[in-house]
């Protein structure tokens, strides 16, 4: 799973970073709002560390802008701020955040809250799932690449549902038709699906990669 981690402070970004990697989890780190939304428009994190003091937007105006769209409106946030008072506690709760870790804290004490918050998004029906500049709503059937709606057949939603499922995972060729098609196919109904989606995805089907007499991944760029 992929936490982004929003802090300022080098010493404590570090120690979080370092906690939740050798806990395996993985990391991107962010010193303020803007590389932190920029990397957002591209692949949306499962959790989010928030500091709230922070240069330019502070945290709480990030967690607003976070929860006022649909897309991140249930991403789970927890913060973690040297602002100690019960009302600065409440307020950010109030304004959205799952979860408020007051500095300085232990670091087993954030895993197991990290690991708290994660369970709860695992127990919920219906998700949002993305990839680089990929989502798809499982809620409502709908894909986009890079923000622009894309219209898949039912086959092709469930193939890069697949896809999505277990990014960096080689799925092999006999294991995607039997899950998708059954007995009704051949590996050619496979490849043309493959360029089909390849090309509805746009400069997002550059992701779906050929594992040479293997079968496929969806994958970063390398």
């Amino acid at each position: 799973m992929l936490i982004y981690i929003v802090e300022d402070d080098d010493n404590i970004r570090e120690l979080e970073a370092f906690a939740l990697k050798n806990s395996g989890y993985d990391t991107e780190c962010f010193e303020s709002s803007a590389p932190f939304f920029k990397a957002a428009e591209h692949t949306l994190p499962d959790l989010i560390l928030l500091d709230i003091m922070l240069p330019g937007d502070d945290g709480l105006e990030i967690l607003r802008r976070l929860r006022s769209v649909p897309v991140t409106a249930d991403i789970p946030i927890i913060i973690i701020s040297a602002k100690t008072t019960e009302l600065d506690r409440v307020k950010g709760l109030d304004l959205g955040a799952d979860d408020y870790l007051c500095k300085p804290f232990g670091v087993m004490e954030l895993i197991s809250r990290v690991r708290a918050r994660l369970r709860g998004v695992r127990s919920k029906s219906g998700s949002i799932i993305c990839f680089e500049g990929i989502t798809m709503s499982e809620d409502t059937r709908t894909v986009t690449a890079d923000g622009v709606p894309v219209e898949l057949t039912y086959k092709e939603y469930e193939l890069l549902k697949m896809f999505l499922e277990d990014p960096r995972m080689v799925l092999r060729r006999d294991h995607i038709l039997d899950r998708i098609w059954g007995q009704e196919s051949t590996g050619r109904t496979l490849d043309v699906h493959i360029r089909t989606l390849r090309g509805k995805l746009g400069g997002c089907g550059r992701y779906i990669k050929t594992v040479r007499n293997v079968g496929y991944k969806l994958d970063k760029d390398e």
